[in-house]
């Protein structure tokens, strides 16, 4: 199963916000846009939903921003991924119509397959995938022009 790029971009941006030493500190899209080389419109819409889905606050205004909401260790990835992904069925039958279907097994075992890799995900915490924040921060652009210069 491979994820959308939605989802991938979403856990980034949480992973990004969760490994900063002061946690506080409100984040702008344009940071993010920097550090992962991604369209404001894009990221702006997965921040907006991070936003709803409770997992990011955001500040509107002239100094506003985002910043995590949620303890790094209370972000469930299998939760997370649930939330992010618009479909976890790894296949279509109907579409364009498997004449298969009434008969198949396949669905079923692709089924299976699924569940085991949601359940390794229920293992894990957004905590538990960035446990090496200070690596994961050298791996990063260095942002010696202002963020806040970009917007």
């Amino acid at each position: 199963m491979q994820l959308t790029r939605y989802t991938d971009y979403g856990i980034r941006i949480l992973m990004y916000l969760a490994a900063q030493p002061k946690r506080e500190t409100l984040f702008r899209i344009a940071e993010v846009t920097t550090v992962f080389e991604l369209s404001s419109n894009h990221v702006a819409k997965i921040i907006h939903h991070l936003g709803k889905l409770g997992y990011i606050q955001t500040i509107r205004g002239k100094s506003g921003g985002f910043k995590l909401a949620v303890a790094p260790a209370d972000i469930n990835l299998a939760k997370l991924v649930g939330e992010l992904e618009p479909s976890l069925a790894p296949v279509n039958c109907t579409e364009p119509y498997c004449r298969f279907t009434p008969a198949c097994s396949l669905k079923g075992i692709l089924a299976k397959a699924v569940a085991a890799y949601m359940a390794v995900l229920a293992e894990s915490t957004l905590a538990d995938i960035v446990a090496n924040a200070d690596e994961l921060l050298e791996t990063l652009p260095d942002l010696s022009i202002s963020v806040l210069e970009l917007s």
